[in-house]
């Protein structure tokens, strides 16, 4: 049977696999930044608003934090409050960074992500009866989910 492909020589069929491969790259790496940007920056904005928190704001991102995490009840609430900051800009950064890998990005995203959804899952007050659609209160921290969504698509995008 005729097949036209086979007249092509080995340097076209070469040059036509590095073109679609350079392709593929390229749309990887649109797809990476449209998720680490936008999320990369609103988080590091969110860290930075919390160094130097006063001694309110440290009560009330410990106390919503033992909503979730009870062991965090003995943590002192300052510190608690040092480590959220420092942690948030910290992830921000990571996937602001280029060099940081999209696996190693994705997976801290998804990790913080998951330890809000605690606080989500962990207070009755923040979902429906049902204990999974949020009450108007549960809406802010409702959207966390999709901070573990990003990671996971970030963690599933090609190495680079």
């Amino acid at each position: 049977m005729f097949n036209p492909l086979n007249l092509l020589s080995a340097n076209q069929k070469a040059a036509k696999a590095a073109k679609a491969q350079k392709a593929a790259k390229s749309k990887t790496r649109l797809a990476s930044a449209a998720l680490r940007v936008p999320t990369g920056l609103y988080i590091l904005n969110s860290g930075i608003g919390k160094i130097g928190a006063d001694e309110g704001t440290a009560e009330f991102l410990h106390g919503m934090a033992v909503t979730g995490i009870p062991a965090l009840k003995d943590m002192d609430k300052e510190t608690f409050a040092k480590f959220v900051a420092y942690s948030e800009t910290g992830i921000g950064a990571a996937l602001l960074t280029p060099f940081v890998s999209n696996r190693l990005a994705g997976a801290a995203l998804a990790t913080f992500g998951a330890g809000l959804l605690t606080m989500y899952f962990g207070n009755d007050a923040m979902t429906e009866d049902d204990g999974i659609r949020p009450s108007q209160e549960g809406l802010p921290l409702s959207k966390d989910s999709w901070l573990v969504a990003i990671g996971a698509a970030l963690m599933a995008l090609p190495r680079k």
